[in-house]
């Protein structure tokens, strides 16, 4: 009977403050509204700073018309080893285009390309090798 009597005070006590509970709910609603909107402008501030530091790290090559380049192979080989040489070249500038975007010419081939300029460096021809001196390696001799 006590037990009755306490649940049904719980009820009653529960349907008079339904303007409150209301009220409570709606406060609780707006606060996870306000931690979402905050949560996603620390979001998008993290980005632009992300983007903005990747931006800063890509190199910016300038290439001039006639000046000759190596091109970066990026196919994908299912066999490829590991010291196999990755720049194919050399090609001469034909032109540039907006947004990074270059024009060369193969000079085996006589072939146009037109690529993208961050897959490009520039070829430098000429360079001398220096004389590379050979050391023999003999087995040690132990002594007993």
């Amino acid at each position: 009977m006590v037990v009755e009597h306490r649940a049904y005070w719980v009820v009653k006590s529960f349907n008079l403050q339904m303007s409150e509970a209301g009220l409570h709910r709606k406060l609780q609603l707006q606060e996870l509204e306000e931690i979402r909107n905050n949560a996603y402008e620390n979001d998008s501030i993290y980005k632009a700073r992300t983007r903005a530091w990747q931006d800063n790290m890509i190199s910016r090559r300038v290439f001039q018309v006639g000046e000759k380049v190596v091109l970066f192979q990026n196919r994908l080989r299912l066999f490829s080893g590991k010291l196999r040489f990755r720049w194919m070249g050399p090609y001469e500038v034909v032109r540039g285009f907006s947004y990074g975007a270059i024009e060369i010419k193969c000079l085996k081939s006589g072939k146009f390309l037109k690529v993208n300029g961050q897959r490009l460096k520039h070829y430098h021809e000429g360079i001398e090798v220096g004389e590379v001196e050979t050391l023999h390696l003999v087995d040690p001799i132990y002594s007993n």
